[in-house]
Protein backbone atom coordinates (compact mmCIF):
# COMPACT_ATOMS: atom_id res chain seq x y z
CA UNK A 1 0.00 0.00 0.00
CA UNK A 2 1.35 3.45 -0.89
CA UNK A 3 0.29 7.07 -0.53
CA UNK A 4 1.14 10.53 -1.84
CA UNK A 5 2.48 13.25 0.48
CA UNK A 6 4.09 16.67 -0.04
CA UNK A 7 7.40 17.35 1.64
CA UNK A 8 8.15 20.53 3.58
CA UNK A 9 10.77 21.49 0.98
CA UNK A 10 8.01 21.79 -1.67
CA UNK A 11 6.15 24.37 0.43
CA UNK A 12 9.41 26.18 1.17
CA UNK A 13 10.25 26.44 -2.56
CA UNK A 14 6.72 27.64 -3.34
CA UNK A 15 7.00 30.25 -0.60
CA UNK A 16 10.30 31.53 -2.01
CA UNK A 17 8.72 31.93 -5.46
CA UNK A 18 5.81 33.83 -3.89
CA UNK A 19 8.19 36.22 -2.07
CA UNK A 20 10.17 36.85 -5.29
CA UNK A 21 6.90 37.53 -7.12
CA UNK A 22 5.98 40.17 -4.54
CA UNK A 23 9.36 41.88 -4.92
CA UNK A 24 9.05 41.67 -8.73
CA UNK A 25 5.76 43.56 -8.52
CA UNK A 26 7.72 46.57 -7.21
CA UNK A 27 10.85 45.86 -9.31
CA UNK A 28 9.68 45.05 -12.86
CA UNK A 29 13.28 44.48 -13.95
CA UNK A 30 13.38 41.11 -12.16
CA UNK A 31 9.92 39.97 -13.20
CA UNK A 32 11.36 37.65 -15.89
CA UNK A 33 12.82 35.46 -13.10
CA UNK A 34 9.39 34.48 -11.78
CA UNK A 35 8.18 32.46 -14.83
CA UNK A 36 11.53 30.69 -15.00
CA UNK A 37 11.32 29.69 -11.34
CA UNK A 38 7.74 28.47 -11.75
CA UNK A 39 8.70 26.37 -14.79
CA UNK A 40 11.74 24.87 -13.03
CA UNK A 41 9.69 24.21 -9.87
CA UNK A 42 6.94 22.53 -11.90
CA UNK A 43 9.42 20.39 -13.85
CA UNK A 44 11.20 19.27 -10.67
CA UNK A 45 7.87 18.36 -9.09
CA UNK A 46 6.90 16.30 -12.14
CA UNK A 47 10.30 14.58 -12.26
CA UNK A 48 10.09 13.83 -8.52
CA UNK A 49 6.60 12.38 -8.97
CA UNK A 50 7.71 10.18 -11.88
CA UNK A 51 10.79 8.98 -9.98
CA UNK A 52 8.76 7.99 -6.94
CA UNK A 53 5.41 6.80 -8.28
CA UNK A 54 5.85 5.60 -11.87
CA UNK A 55 6.92 1.99 -12.25
CA UNK A 56 7.27 -0.84 -9.75
CA UNK A 57 10.10 0.69 -7.77
CA UNK A 58 9.69 0.05 -4.08
CA UNK A 59 11.28 -0.38 -0.66
CA UNK A 60 11.08 -3.70 1.15
CA UNK A 61 10.42 -3.39 4.89
CA UNK A 62 10.22 -6.30 7.33
CA UNK A 63 10.07 -6.59 11.11
CA UNK A 64 11.47 -9.53 13.04
CA UNK A 65 11.41 -10.13 16.77
CA UNK A 66 11.17 -13.05 19.16
CA UNK A 67 7.77 -14.66 19.62
CA UNK A 68 8.26 -14.49 23.37
CA UNK A 69 9.42 -11.48 25.31
CA UNK A 70 10.61 -11.36 28.90
CA UNK A 71 8.92 -9.13 31.43
CA UNK A 72 11.03 -6.23 32.68
CA UNK A 73 13.93 -6.95 30.30
CA UNK A 74 15.18 -5.39 27.06
CA UNK A 75 13.77 -7.17 24.00
CA UNK A 76 15.16 -6.52 20.52
CA UNK A 77 13.09 -5.56 17.46
CA UNK A 78 14.81 -5.71 14.06
CA UNK A 79 13.74 -3.66 11.03
CA UNK A 80 15.06 -4.80 7.64
CA UNK A 81 15.00 -2.30 4.75
CA UNK A 82 16.05 -2.72 1.12
CA UNK A 83 16.14 0.05 -1.50
CA UNK A 84 14.91 -1.09 -4.93
CA UNK A 85 14.96 2.41 -6.44
CA UNK A 86 17.64 3.19 -9.06
CA UNK A 87 18.85 6.14 -6.96
CA UNK A 88 19.66 6.99 -3.34
CA UNK A 89 16.68 7.80 -1.17
CA UNK A 90 15.94 9.32 2.23
CA UNK A 91 13.40 7.48 4.34
CA UNK A 92 11.42 7.93 7.53
CA UNK A 93 10.24 4.77 9.23
CA UNK A 94 7.32 4.78 11.65
CA UNK A 95 6.85 1.40 13.28
CA UNK A 96 3.42 0.97 14.85
CA UNK A 97 4.58 -0.31 18.22
CA UNK A 98 2.06 -1.34 20.92
CA UNK A 99 0.23 1.61 22.46
CA UNK A 100 1.17 0.48 25.97
CA UNK A 101 4.68 1.90 25.44
CA UNK A 102 3.24 5.40 24.75
CA UNK A 103 5.96 6.28 22.21
CA UNK A 104 4.14 8.89 20.15
CA UNK A 105 7.17 10.28 18.32
CA UNK A 106 8.88 7.04 17.36
CA UNK A 107 10.38 7.90 13.94
CA UNK A 108 13.59 6.50 12.43
CA UNK A 109 15.47 8.67 9.92
CA UNK A 110 18.02 7.11 7.56
CA UNK A 111 19.49 7.21 4.05
CA UNK A 112 19.79 4.27 1.68
CA UNK A 113 22.05 4.13 -1.37
CA UNK A 114 20.92 2.50 -4.59
CA UNK A 115 20.26 -1.23 -3.99
CA UNK A 116 21.45 -0.92 -0.38
CA UNK A 117 20.15 -2.99 2.54
CA UNK A 118 19.97 -2.01 6.17
CA UNK A 119 19.23 -3.80 9.43
CA UNK A 120 18.17 -1.49 12.24
CA UNK A 121 17.60 -2.70 15.79
CA UNK A 122 15.85 -1.02 18.69
CA UNK A 123 14.84 -2.30 22.11
CA UNK A 124 11.69 -2.17 24.21
CA UNK A 125 11.16 -3.07 27.88
CA UNK A 126 7.64 -4.37 28.71
CA UNK A 127 6.33 -4.03 32.25
CA UNK A 128 3.08 -5.91 31.65
CA UNK A 129 2.55 -9.56 30.87
CA UNK A 130 0.19 -10.69 28.12
CA UNK A 131 0.00 -10.03 24.41
CA UNK A 132 1.51 -7.01 22.62
CA UNK A 133 0.13 -6.07 19.21
CA UNK A 134 2.48 -4.53 16.66
CA UNK A 135 0.84 -2.83 13.69
CA UNK A 136 2.19 -2.03 10.24
CA UNK A 137 5.51 -0.50 9.19
CA UNK A 138 5.10 2.90 7.51
CA UNK A 139 8.00 3.97 5.25
CA UNK A 140 8.05 7.51 3.83
CA UNK A 141 10.40 7.75 0.82
CA UNK A 142 11.94 10.91 -0.61
CA UNK A 143 14.10 11.25 -3.73
CA UNK A 144 17.23 13.47 -3.78
CA UNK A 145 14.93 16.42 -4.68
CA UNK A 146 12.92 15.88 -1.46
CA UNK A 147 9.85 17.66 -2.82
CA UNK A 148 7.39 14.78 -2.55
CA UNK A 149 7.01 11.73 -0.35
CA UNK A 150 5.79 8.28 -1.12
CA UNK A 151 4.40 6.25 1.75
CA UNK A 152 4.67 2.50 1.67
CA UNK A 153 2.73 0.60 4.30
CA UNK A 154 4.18 -2.84 4.95
CA UNK A 155 1.30 -4.86 6.37
CA UNK A 156 2.94 -6.88 9.12
CA UNK A 157 0.76 -7.09 12.18
CA UNK A 158 2.54 -9.12 14.85
CA UNK A 159 1.46 -10.48 18.22
CA UNK A 160 4.18 -10.94 20.82
CA UNK A 161 3.61 -12.81 24.07
CA UNK A 162 5.26 -11.32 27.15
CA UNK A 163 6.24 -14.03 29.62
CA UNK A 164 7.61 -13.65 33.12
CA UNK A 165 11.39 -13.68 32.86
CA UNK A 166 12.80 -17.21 32.53
CA UNK A 167 16.44 -16.25 33.06
CA UNK A 168 15.98 -16.63 36.81
CA UNK A 169 15.03 -20.28 36.27
CA UNK A 170 18.56 -21.12 35.11
CA UNK A 171 20.16 -18.95 37.77
CA UNK A 172 18.44 -20.83 40.58
CA UNK A 173 18.59 -24.36 39.13
CA UNK A 174 21.93 -24.88 40.86
CA UNK A 175 20.10 -24.69 44.17
CA UNK A 176 18.06 -27.73 43.16
CA UNK A 177 21.01 -30.04 42.50
CA UNK A 178 23.49 -29.11 45.24
CA UNK A 179 23.49 -28.71 48.98
CA UNK A 180 25.73 -25.64 48.77
CA UNK A 181 23.38 -22.66 48.64
CA UNK A 182 25.99 -20.00 48.08
CA UNK A 183 23.99 -17.82 45.73
CA UNK A 184 23.71 -14.24 46.95
CA UNK A 185 20.62 -13.72 49.08
CA UNK A 186 20.06 -17.31 50.15
CA UNK A 187 21.10 -18.77 53.46
CA UNK A 188 22.92 -22.00 54.15
CA UNK A 189 20.76 -24.75 55.64
CA UNK A 190 22.08 -27.37 58.05
CA UNK A 191 20.77 -30.80 57.17
CA UNK A 192 19.35 -32.62 60.19
CA UNK A 193 19.98 -36.23 59.25
CA UNK A 194 18.65 -38.24 56.32
CA UNK A 195 15.39 -38.28 54.46
CA UNK A 196 13.40 -41.47 54.40
CA UNK A 197 14.05 -42.47 50.79
CA UNK A 198 16.92 -44.89 50.12
CA UNK A 199 18.81 -44.27 46.87
CA UNK A 200 21.79 -46.67 46.58
CA UNK A 201 24.69 -48.46 48.27
CA UNK A 202 28.12 -47.02 47.45
CA UNK A 203 31.73 -47.30 48.52
CA UNK A 204 32.70 -45.33 51.60
CA UNK A 205 34.69 -42.16 50.97
CA UNK A 206 36.14 -39.73 53.47
CA UNK A 207 33.40 -37.48 54.79
CA UNK A 208 30.55 -40.01 54.64
CA UNK A 209 28.53 -40.45 57.81
CA UNK A 210 29.75 -43.61 59.56
CA UNK A 211 26.21 -44.13 60.86
CA UNK A 212 25.16 -45.12 57.35
CA UNK A 213 27.63 -48.01 57.01
CA UNK A 214 25.91 -51.07 55.56
CA UNK A 215 27.60 -53.95 57.39
CA UNK A 216 26.01 -56.71 55.32
CA UNK A 217 27.21 -55.18 52.04
CA UNK A 218 30.62 -54.58 53.65
CA UNK A 219 30.87 -58.25 54.64
CA UNK A 220 29.97 -59.43 51.14
CA UNK A 221 32.38 -57.18 49.25
CA UNK A 222 35.22 -56.87 51.71
CA UNK A 223 35.11 -53.10 51.17
CA UNK A 224 33.51 -50.52 53.45
CA UNK A 225 30.04 -49.74 51.99
CA UNK A 226 27.53 -47.08 53.04
CA UNK A 227 23.88 -46.41 52.31
CA UNK A 228 23.14 -43.27 50.29
CA UNK A 229 19.89 -41.42 50.87
CA UNK A 230 18.10 -38.75 48.88
CA UNK A 231 15.23 -36.37 49.52
CA UNK A 232 11.77 -37.86 49.35
CA UNK A 233 10.49 -37.39 45.81
CA UNK A 234 7.17 -37.05 44.03
CA UNK A 235 5.61 -34.74 46.61
CA UNK A 236 2.77 -32.60 45.30
CA UNK A 237 3.68 -28.89 45.31
CA UNK A 238 1.05 -26.28 44.44
CA UNK A 239 1.34 -22.53 44.05
CA UNK A 240 -1.88 -20.66 44.86
CA UNK A 241 -1.77 -17.17 43.33
CA UNK A 242 -4.21 -14.53 44.54
CA UNK A 243 -5.42 -12.27 41.69
CA UNK A 244 -7.64 -10.01 43.81
CA UNK A 245 -7.43 -6.26 44.24
CA UNK A 246 -4.89 -6.51 47.07
CA UNK A 247 -2.35 -7.85 44.55
CA UNK A 248 -2.80 -4.84 42.25
CA UNK A 249 -0.42 -2.69 44.31
CA UNK A 250 2.60 -1.60 42.21
CA UNK A 251 6.24 -2.06 43.18
CA UNK A 252 9.13 -1.02 40.89
CA UNK A 253 6.97 -0.91 37.78
CA UNK A 254 5.27 -4.28 38.37
CA UNK A 255 2.32 -5.37 40.49
CA UNK A 256 2.60 -7.63 43.50
CA UNK A 257 1.04 -10.36 41.41
CA UNK A 258 3.87 -10.02 38.87
CA UNK A 259 6.37 -10.59 41.66
CA UNK A 260 4.32 -13.55 42.90
CA UNK A 261 4.28 -15.08 39.42
CA UNK A 262 8.04 -14.64 39.05
CA UNK A 263 8.63 -16.32 42.41
CA UNK A 264 6.17 -19.12 41.52
CA UNK A 265 7.99 -19.94 38.30
CA UNK A 266 11.38 -20.18 39.99
CA UNK A 267 9.97 -22.12 42.93
CA UNK A 268 8.06 -24.64 40.79
CA UNK A 269 11.06 -25.09 38.50
CA UNK A 270 13.23 -26.01 41.49
CA UNK A 271 10.50 -28.33 42.78
CA UNK A 272 10.53 -30.16 39.44
CA UNK A 273 14.33 -30.47 39.60
CA UNK A 274 13.91 -31.89 43.08
CA UNK A 275 11.67 -34.53 41.43
CA UNK A 276 8.52 -33.21 43.08
CA UNK A 277 5.26 -32.69 41.23
CA UNK A 278 4.44 -29.05 40.43
CA UNK A 279 0.94 -27.64 40.09
CA UNK A 280 -0.79 -24.26 39.96
CA UNK A 281 -4.06 -22.64 41.01
CA UNK A 282 -4.99 -18.99 40.41
CA UNK A 283 -8.04 -17.42 42.02
CA UNK A 284 -9.88 -14.20 42.76
CA UNK A 285 -13.64 -13.98 43.28
CA UNK A 286 -13.66 -17.34 41.49
CA UNK A 287 -11.06 -20.05 40.90
CA UNK A 288 -9.77 -19.40 37.39
CA UNK A 289 -7.00 -21.83 36.45
CA UNK A 290 -6.08 -25.23 37.83
CA UNK A 291 -3.05 -27.17 36.60
CA UNK A 292 -2.83 -30.57 38.35
CA UNK A 293 0.55 -31.37 39.87
CA UNK A 294 2.72 -33.42 37.54
CA UNK A 295 6.37 -34.17 36.74
CA UNK A 296 6.04 -34.39 32.97
CA UNK A 297 8.62 -32.73 30.70
CA UNK A 298 6.00 -30.28 29.42
CA UNK A 299 4.72 -29.27 32.86
CA UNK A 300 6.87 -26.13 33.11
CA UNK A 301 5.77 -24.97 29.68
CA UNK A 302 2.15 -25.55 30.62
CA UNK A 303 2.61 -23.38 33.72
CA UNK A 304 4.32 -20.64 31.67
CA UNK A 305 1.51 -20.61 29.11
CA UNK A 306 -1.03 -20.21 31.90
CA UNK A 307 0.75 -17.47 33.83
CA UNK A 308 1.89 -15.15 31.05
CA UNK A 309 -1.54 -13.61 30.47
CA UNK A 310 -2.91 -13.49 34.01
CA UNK A 311 -4.51 -10.22 35.14
CA UNK A 312 -5.50 -8.88 38.52
CA UNK A 313 -8.97 -7.44 39.08
CA UNK A 314 -10.56 -5.15 41.64
CA UNK A 315 -12.69 -7.79 43.37
CA UNK A 316 -12.17 -9.32 46.77
CA UNK A 317 -10.65 -12.79 46.67
CA UNK A 318 -12.97 -15.58 47.79
CA UNK A 319 -10.93 -17.93 49.99
CA UNK A 320 -14.06 -20.00 50.64
CA UNK A 321 -14.32 -20.99 46.97
CA UNK A 322 -10.58 -21.61 46.94
CA UNK A 323 -10.89 -24.08 49.82
CA UNK A 324 -13.77 -25.92 48.14
CA UNK A 325 -11.88 -26.30 44.85
CA UNK A 326 -8.64 -27.35 46.53
CA UNK A 327 -10.48 -29.91 48.65
CA UNK A 328 -12.22 -31.37 45.58
CA UNK A 329 -9.21 -31.35 43.25
CA UNK A 330 -6.31 -32.30 45.52
CA UNK A 331 -6.99 -35.66 47.16
CA UNK A 332 -3.67 -36.26 48.93
CA UNK A 333 -1.65 -34.26 51.40
CA UNK A 334 0.32 -31.62 49.48
CA UNK A 335 2.40 -28.54 50.06
CA UNK A 336 0.50 -25.35 49.22
CA UNK A 337 2.40 -22.09 48.70
CA UNK A 338 -0.15 -19.27 48.86
CA UNK A 339 0.85 -15.87 47.46
CA UNK A 340 -1.48 -13.16 48.70
CA UNK A 341 -1.51 -9.84 50.55
CA UNK A 342 -3.55 -8.91 53.62
CA UNK A 343 -4.17 -5.19 54.01
CA UNK A 344 -4.91 -5.40 57.74
CA UNK A 345 -5.22 -7.83 60.64
CA UNK A 346 -8.99 -7.69 60.27
CA UNK A 347 -8.68 -8.81 56.64
CA UNK A 348 -6.61 -11.80 57.77
CA UNK A 349 -9.10 -12.71 60.50
CA UNK A 350 -11.93 -12.80 57.93
CA UNK A 351 -10.03 -15.41 55.92
CA UNK A 352 -8.54 -17.31 58.86
CA UNK A 353 -11.27 -20.02 59.03
CA UNK A 354 -10.55 -21.02 55.42
CA UNK A 355 -6.80 -20.91 55.94
CA UNK A 356 -7.13 -23.11 59.02
CA UNK A 357 -9.21 -25.62 57.06
CA UNK A 358 -6.53 -25.72 54.37
CA UNK A 359 -3.81 -26.14 56.99
CA UNK A 360 -5.69 -29.06 58.61
CA UNK A 361 -5.75 -31.02 55.36
CA UNK A 362 -2.53 -29.83 53.68
CA UNK A 363 0.79 -28.22 54.57
CA UNK A 364 0.10 -24.53 53.99
CA UNK A 365 2.61 -21.72 53.62
CA UNK A 366 1.37 -18.14 53.22
CA UNK A 367 3.68 -15.58 51.61
CA UNK A 368 2.59 -11.95 51.91
CA UNK A 369 4.30 -8.60 51.56
CA UNK A 370 5.86 -5.92 53.68
CA UNK A 371 5.15 -2.34 52.69
CA UNK A 372 8.56 -0.86 51.83
CA UNK A 373 7.14 2.68 51.86
CA UNK A 374 6.09 2.17 55.48
CA UNK A 375 9.59 0.95 56.38
CA UNK A 376 11.07 4.14 54.94
CA UNK A 377 8.78 6.25 57.16
CA UNK A 378 9.65 4.16 60.23
CA UNK A 379 13.38 4.67 59.75
CA UNK A 380 13.02 8.41 59.08
CA UNK A 381 13.53 11.14 61.70
CA UNK A 382 10.47 13.45 61.60
CA UNK A 383 10.86 17.08 62.57
CA UNK A 384 7.21 18.12 62.31
CA UNK A 385 4.03 17.13 64.11
CA UNK A 386 2.62 15.68 60.90
CA UNK A 387 5.77 13.61 60.44
CA UNK A 388 5.44 12.22 63.97
CA UNK A 389 1.82 11.21 63.26
CA UNK A 390 2.87 9.46 60.04
CA UNK A 391 5.68 7.60 61.79
CA UNK A 392 3.33 6.48 64.57
CA UNK A 393 0.79 5.15 62.07
CA UNK A 394 3.56 3.44 60.09
CA UNK A 395 4.89 1.72 63.22
CA UNK A 396 1.40 0.51 64.07
CA UNK A 397 0.97 -0.81 60.54
CA UNK A 398 4.30 -2.65 60.75
CA UNK A 399 3.38 -4.10 64.15
CA UNK A 400 0.11 -5.38 62.67
CA UNK A 401 2.10 -7.22 60.02
CA UNK A 402 4.10 -8.99 62.71
CA UNK A 403 0.87 -9.88 64.51
CA UNK A 404 -0.36 -11.48 61.27
CA UNK A 405 2.71 -13.72 61.16
CA UNK A 406 2.19 -14.69 64.80
CA UNK A 407 -1.51 -15.40 64.23
CA UNK A 408 -0.80 -17.66 61.24
CA UNK A 409 1.90 -19.60 63.04
CA UNK A 410 -0.40 -20.07 66.04
CA UNK A 411 -2.54 -22.35 63.87
CA UNK A 412 0.36 -24.26 62.34
CA UNK A 413 0.50 -22.20 59.14
CA UNK A 414 3.95 -21.35 57.82
CA UNK A 415 4.17 -17.58 57.25
CA UNK A 416 6.65 -15.67 55.07
CA UNK A 417 6.57 -11.89 55.48
CA UNK A 418 8.93 -10.39 52.91
CA UNK A 419 9.49 -7.61 50.41
CA UNK A 420 8.65 -8.12 46.73
CA UNK A 421 12.32 -8.08 45.76
CA UNK A 422 13.22 -10.81 48.29
CA UNK A 423 10.14 -12.93 47.71
CA UNK A 424 11.80 -15.44 45.37
CA UNK A 425 14.80 -16.13 47.62
CA UNK A 426 12.71 -16.41 50.78
CA UNK A 427 10.23 -18.83 49.20
CA UNK A 428 13.02 -21.06 47.87
CA UNK A 429 14.84 -21.07 51.20
CA UNK A 430 11.65 -22.05 52.98
CA UNK A 431 11.06 -24.95 50.56
CA UNK A 432 14.65 -26.24 50.80
CA UNK A 433 14.59 -26.01 54.56
CA UNK A 434 11.39 -28.04 54.75
CA UNK A 435 12.94 -30.64 52.44
CA UNK A 436 16.09 -30.87 54.55
CA UNK A 437 14.06 -31.33 57.73
CA UNK A 438 11.98 -34.11 56.14
CA UNK A 439 8.76 -32.13 56.64
CA UNK A 440 7.59 -32.57 53.02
Amino acid sequence: MSGFFINNRWFLALGIIAVISIFAFFLPAIWFIVPILIIVFSLLTIVDFIALFIGKKNVIAKRTTAERWHLGESNAVNIFLKNNFPFAISIEVIDEIPVIFQKRNFILYMNLARGAQLDYQYELIPFNRGELNFGNINVFISSPFKLLKKRIKAVQETIVKVYPTTKLLKNYQLMAVTDQHGITGSRKIRRLGHSLEFEQIKYYVTGDDIRTINWKATARTGELMVNNYTDIRSQQIYCLIDKGRSMKMPFEGMTLMDHAIKASLVFLNIALHKHDKAGLISFSSTVNDIIPADQGPKQMQKILDTLYNQRTDFQDSDFGKLFVHVKNKINQRSFLMLFTNFESLAALERQMPYLRNLANKYMLCVAFFENTAVDEIIHSTPDTLEGIYKKTVAERFSFERKLMVKELRRYGIIAILTTPERLTVDVINNYLELKSRQLL
